[in-house]
């Protein structure tokens, strides 16, 4: 038998420290919880280690998506003729590698700040064990980045000197900023546009910024550790790990089946069997992008099966991947009551009207073709209503588990995620067999590791891109900017939804709730907008922004994951654009749609 090679080992450590890491991360909350209620006390110091070990996910992630060359980035270069497609990818790759470089010599400076105070973080494992996972990981996802810009052995080492200019920017002294600032700062939105992974471009304007202003870049890595002081965001792994597991089982045959036996019978039944499944996974999941990839394969032939043009089923399938923002545990919900600093649950309750309606509108949009007499229906049957919500009562009894326990006050939100994997993994290794702990288990969490790293990093380096948003007043000017140019609230909202479309287009949703809500938090408050109708307004226009060129994310996926031109994407989804920009402004102009149940459940 032939050995493995020394890259086949590596990758395996690599991915059996992501799944430790996950399974640990999923572990100690339960016996914190199973401790805390049975043993008159909690386990100390394992929520603590919950957080740290997020840090250490999002990183970890991180290099798994460098590896697949399934780091976040606009999708515009794909735009660009055949012909200029490799010397793109060399010229991104190499500022890439530059800023990147540069992220792995501030946070190997933040290690050794971290050594010299000695803090404890828990169990007495010091601080810097934890922060010392950046620079690795920075420094491989630097080789991998070098590796995927090209075959070519010049090419290659064309994007590596961005590393020497790296090292020589670490040394340049604060007085050439003035000069290096406007330059450096069009060379990073260029590289952003032509590909460079959307973290790399956040951090590295941070870092232009400090170093503008004097301060360490190392402040940059310094605010990624905030990760692990949040009670809240060690959720998001965790609820994605969950997601993973039922999409990879048999969730989604069981559920189909469930709303094919509850809604096939009526006109347009199959369209709005679609809607609802891809809705119900997709704040599962974490991300509309996975709920596309793993059942589109399912439910596009069955809608064309039934006689809908693939125009009209390409379209939806596209867009309702991302109509169940709102409902829980929806992970940008979660982090927008993170870093707003809003209740959750009232958050979750707001967005129960809001998200209904656009559900509602979706899926009666993609069920007017079913008006037409000659598309196949399910007629309706008593007893297969009846097995079928049998046979999917645990996927059906999830979201109550989940919400009672947070809403209950049983348990915290990281405590109800890590019991949301436990209860997965329960239903779909034991209960129904789906999946096979020796075949399934490490594929699927290698995945979602990959997935929260994708996204996590982002997180982690836009932090210190807000922090010097804040630091810098610039909320306050834009505040006074705006308020000389515009006097009404209604003209506000409408400026809001226009730049938010606009946002969505060029940016992700976790990234843009870090970056841009400290922006419009203050200036709604200034007009009067309520915090939590504002949060709705965000959300709803961000969905907007999954369909909108050129970020486009579910564009993109679904184009790579049914072999179609972009251009005809865009034509299919369309007029479900049109219906999903009437809801948005129907929420942007009612807030009773999001407040009224807020205040009916909070008093």
């Amino acid at each position: 038998m032939r050995k493995p090679s020394l890259l086949t080992t590596a990758h395996l450590i690599e991915d059996l420290v992501c799944v430790g890491v996950l399974i640990l991360m999923g572990a100690l909350p339960i016996v914190h919880v199973i401790a805390r209620e049975w043993l008159g006390g909690g386990f100390a110091g394992s929520i603590s280690i919950v957080q740290h070990l997020t840090m250490w996910i999002s990183f970890l992630g991180a290099m798994l998506a460098a590896r697949s060359d399934r780091l976040l980035a606009l999708s515009t270069a794909e735009i660009l003729p055949q012909r200029f497609a490799g010397g793109v990818k060399i010229a991104s790759a190499l500022i890439g590698v530059a800023i990147t470089s540069l992220l792995c010599l501030a946070s190997a400076d933040l290690v050794r700040i971290d050594r010299s105070f000695g803090d404890i973080a828990a169990w007495g494992i010091p601080v810097w064990m934890f922060t010392a996972v950046m620079p690795i990981a920075f420094g491989i996802i630097v080789l991998r980045l070098i590796l995927q810009s090209t075959t070519s052995m010049y090419g290659r080492l064309i994007a590596a000197s961005g590393a020497l200019i790296a090292f020589v920017f670490f040394f340049i002294p604060d007085a050439s900023s003035q000069y290096l600032l406007v330059p450096l700062g069009v060379l990073i939105v260029s590289a952003l546009v032509l590909g460079m992974p959307i973290y790399a471009a956040l951090g590295g304007a941070a870092m232009l910024l400090f170093w503008a202003e004097g301060t360490p870049i190392s402040a940059v890595p310094g605010e990624a550790y905030r990760m692990s002081t949040s009670a809240m965001l060690p959720a998001i792994p965790l609820f994605t790990m969950a997601g993973y597991l039922l999409a990879e089982g048999g969730s989604s045959r069981r559920l189909l089946r469930f709303f094919s036996a509850l809604v096939g019978s009526i006109p347009g039944g199959i369209a709005i069997v679609v809607t609802l499944v891809l809705a119900f996974f997709t704040p599962l999941t974490g991300a509309s992008g996975i709920t596309i990839l793993a059942m589109g394969g399912l439910l596009l032939p069955m809608m064309l099966k039934s006689g809908y043009s693939k125009t009209h089923s390409l379209g939806l399938v596209t867009v309702s991947g991302s109509i169940g923002i709102f409902f829980p545990p929806s992970l940008p919900v979660i982090l927008y009551a993170y870093y707003a600093e809003l209740d959750l649950n009232s958050l979750f309750i707001a967005g129960i009207v809001p998200g209904v309606i656009l559900i509602a509108a979706v899926g009666a949009w993609g069920a007017l073709r079913g008006t037409d007499r000659s598309l196949s229906r399910t007629p309706f049957d008593r007893h297969e209503f009846g097995s079928a919500l049998w046979e999917a009562k645990w996927e059906v009894l999830l979201p109550v588990v989940i919400l009672t326990g947070i809403f209950g006050g049983y348990t915290t939100l990281v405590e109800a995620s890590a019991f949301t994997v436990l209860y997965a993994i329960i239903v779909e290794f034991f209960v129904f067999k789906d999946l096979s702990w020796r075949k399934d288990l490490r594929r699927i969490l290698v995945e979602s590791a990959t997935m929260i790293g994708g996204f996590m990093i982002i997180l982690s380096v836009a932090l210190g891109l807000t922090n010097y948003l804040i630091i810098a007043q610039i909320p306050s000017l834009a505040l006074s900017w705006v308020s000389e140019l515009i006097e009404s609230p209604y003209v506000f909202l409408l400026a809001l939804n226009v730049f938010l479309i606009a946002v969505g287009a060029l940016m992700d949703i976790y990234s843009a709730i870090i970056v841009i809500v400290p922006l419009i938090a203050p200036m709604a408050a200034a007009y009067g907008i309520n915090p939590t109708h504002l949060a709705i307004v965000f959300l709803a226009n961000m969905q907007l922004g999954y369909l909108m060129p050129p970020m486009g994310e579910n564009l993109f996926l679904s184009a790579y994951r049914f072999n179609e031109p972009l251009t005809y994407l865009y034509r299919c989804v369309l007029p479900f654009v049109g219906v999903i920009l009437l809801v948005v402004l129907a929420v942007t102009y009612v807030p009773g749609l999001a407040l009224w149940a807020v205040a009916l459940f909070t008093g």
